[in-house]
């Protein structure tokens, strides 16, 4: 009965996840924003003129109130010329945010807002590597149109708190402040100055190193982050906050961290959730010490609450409706993979949700119970084979849905399942983490690939992963097993057919457990297939009574079906193929296991021998195009053993 609450609890945590976070239903025929391709909304020289600079830092000075997403102020934009020369600097920024002036220094630019472009005209010629900074004054409301709107009003119905708050992944950054949405281009540092009615505190990235009366009767809250930072990744926050900071203590760390928590100011909320807000402590020392220490230890990590329905990783500050145990796992497990190392393309958000999905699994396996953790996997597994023709990887031509991007199923769940599956090839956990703590040494501050990812686990472990990218990342579904069995003394014989779930990818290798269960004790057995049918003769001093194909369900499959055969003969002719049958000529000879010497011979139905030949080959072809027509017997010797087939020539 606890395994089944601990079931249900899951899926439930799942659905409420999806509905949470992931689901954009009833987005259609609304005008989203979904960053398609600049080619699509802007000429051919726009798109290279974003591509002119390189964005040194980003410092946000706006005014925002918890009960409209209207705002004012400015953001100013240091960059570094990366062109010959630079006659025109082009940011983005949606058009119904109205662009008052634009500065560098103390001179006013002239410029054309058009197409949620900016395009400046800088009045002179910068050359190459030379540092400049545009200042640019706006004001506006922005639209809300749903969980991925760029910034976002409303108000908790549980706890009665209006919040206003940003999201700008993937591509919704411009909605609310001029940026440059390209991954591969993190600002190195980020300043974000935002003033509020006195009665309300606003959350951001980084360090709060200061807050500033200001004049009617408001408060400037300044915070500053000196950790390289994607443009979607920054953010603010504004209600009417209390502070509920703690610390943590990672191993290997002399000092603490700071989790600061900007909560309701409501000490029921405290009270209801302050349990749960302390576990963020125990996580980030466990994932300290899996993947590394915490990447932004130097300034905190922290959340700011809003009704969102979910949750969003802003680098050191994620934003959240809730501290259920896997959210927060989730979202903290997206500073090592999204936040310190970014997905270098939309195509491979697997570095960034596949990761942190499977941060969920850890949490639990290491701090709940493994019955807990394992539960979560077959839900993820569940989920994972609803998609039965999906690639973890994103196609170029999809890599602009947001319901492809933040697929649960695949990017999620799938993803996951694909790091359990590399952990379980692997068979060695220090090597495991290892390989994950070398990658976010290698990548820190920066962007990486799936291949990036698969770079580092080949140089690392010294194995060769190709074969697994392209049948799990870059491959379709997932594998069907069809198991034969049968026992002859002392051995078993396992004969595994695999199937696909997809046409897109028809075969998977895999290595495999069997679970034997015997009458002496049970024991598991790990092979590799390499072939769509194997036979795999396992030699067990005792009595099998039954088998299981995967038993902890460390692989991304379906049994379809597991078959006992009494009969051994029977079935160590199921592992020959003989065809044509008749046959007119030539007679083809195909052994499906592993098995080496062989004699073969044809007789007559008086049983003279009129072929025969010796092979270690698992394919055979005989001529028996000079045989008269008749009925004739195959006769194969292996192991001790002889086996026959009788067969017909026409």
């Amino acid at each position: 009965m606890k395994k089944i609450v601990l079931l249900i609890a899951l899926l439930l945590s799942n659905i409420l996840l999806i509905a949470q976070r992931y689901d954009i239903s009833g987005f259609e025929g609304k005008n989203l924003r979904t960053g398609y391709p600049y080619s699509i909304i802007s000429p051919e020289e726009t798109i290279e003129a974003l591509q002119d600079y390189d964005v040194k830092y980003y410092h946000l000075d706006l005014e925002a109130t918890n009960t409209s997403t209207f705002i004012k102020g400015n953001t100013e934009i240091g960059v570094v010329s990366v062109v010959t020369s630079l006659n025109s600097f082009v940011v983005e920024l949606i058009d119904e945010l109205t662009v008052d002036s634009v500065l560098t220094g103390s001179t006013l630019l002239s410029f054309i807002h058009s197409s949620d472009l900016i395009t400046v005209n800088m009045g002179s010629t910068v050359p190459a590597g030379e540092f400049f900074r545009v200042k640019i004054f706006y004001h506006g409301t922005v639209p809300e149109e749903g969980f991925f709107s760029g910034m976002t009003s409303d108000t908790d119905t549980d706890w009665g708190n209006s919040v206003t708050w940003t999201l700008s992944e993937p591509f919704n950054a411009k909605d609310w402040f001029p940026c440059k949405q390209d991954l591969k281009d993190k600002a190195d540092s980020v300043m974000i100055d935002i003033t509020v009615p006195d009665n309300l505190m606003a959350g951001s990235n980084g360090r709060l190193v200061n807050t500033v009366s200001v004049e009617g009767g408001k408060t400037r809250y300044e915070w500053r982050s000196y950790y390289p930072t994607d443009y979607y990744l920054i953010s603010i926050s504004v209600a009417d906050y209390q502070d509920y900071s703690i610390y943590a203590h990672p191993a290997g760390l002399d000092d603490s961290i700071l989790i600061q928590n900007f909560i309701y100011d409501n000490t029921a909320y405290l009270e209801q959730n302050k349990e749960l807000i302390n576990e963020a402590a125990t996580l980030i020392e466990l994932f300290s010490d899996l993947y590394s220490l915490y990447p932004f230890a130097n300034e905190k990590y922290g959340h700011c609450v809003a009704p969102m329905g979910g949750g969003m990783e802003h680098q050191t500050m994620t934003t959240l409706d809730n501290f259920s145990f896997y959210l927060v796992a989730h979202e903290m497990g997206h500073q090592w993979f999204g936040d310190n190392v970014t997905c270098a393309t939309w195509q491979d958000i697997w570095i960034n949700e596949g990761f942190a999905s499977y941060t969920e699994y850890l949490a639990y396996q290491n701090l709940v119970s493994q019955d807990y953790a394992d539960n979560w996997m077959d839900s993820a597994h569940e989920w994972a084979m609803g998609m039965p023709d999906g690639s973890v990887y994103i196609p170029l031509n999809e890599a602009t849905s947001i319901n492809r991007i933040f697929s649960n199923a695949l990017s999620y769940k799938k993803g996951a399942a694909l790091i359990h599956m590399i952990r379980f090839e692997l068979d060695n956990d220090s090597l495991f983490f290892s390989i994950l703590q070398e990658f976010q040494k290698q990548f820190t501050d920066s962007v990486a690939t799936g291949d990036d990812f698969r770079g580092v686990l080949e140089n690392v472990s010294g194995s060769d992963f190709s074969w697994f990218f392209d049948q799990w990342y870059y491959g379709k579904g997932f594998p069907l097993f069809d198991i034969e069995w049968s026992s002859d003394g002392d051995t078993v014989f396992i004969r595994s057919t695999i199937t696909s779930s997809s046409t897109g990818t028809p075969f998977f290798n895999a290595s495999v457990e069997y679970k034997l269960n015997c009458e002496g004790g049970d024991t598991t057995i790990r092979v590799f297939q390499d072939q769509n049918i194997q036979t795999f003769n396992i030699y067990v001093p005792h009595n099998v009574t039954s088998l299981e194909v995967d038993p902890d369900n460390w692989i991304l499959n379906q049994v379809s079906s597991i078959s006992y055969i009494p009969d051994y003969k029977e079935y160590a002719l199921k592992n020959i193929k003989v065809f044509p049958n008749p046959f007119s000529a030539n007679l083809n000879v195909i052994f499906l296991d592993n098995s080496g010497h062989r004699e073969i011979s044809l007789l007559d139905i008086s049983g003279k021998e009129l072929i025969k030949t010796v092979t270690e080959q698992s394919e055979l072809v005989i001529d028996g195009s000079l045989l008269p027509p008749g009925l004739y017997f195959l006769r194969i010797r292996e192991n001790n053993n002889s086996f026959v087939k009788k067969i017909i020539k026409f």
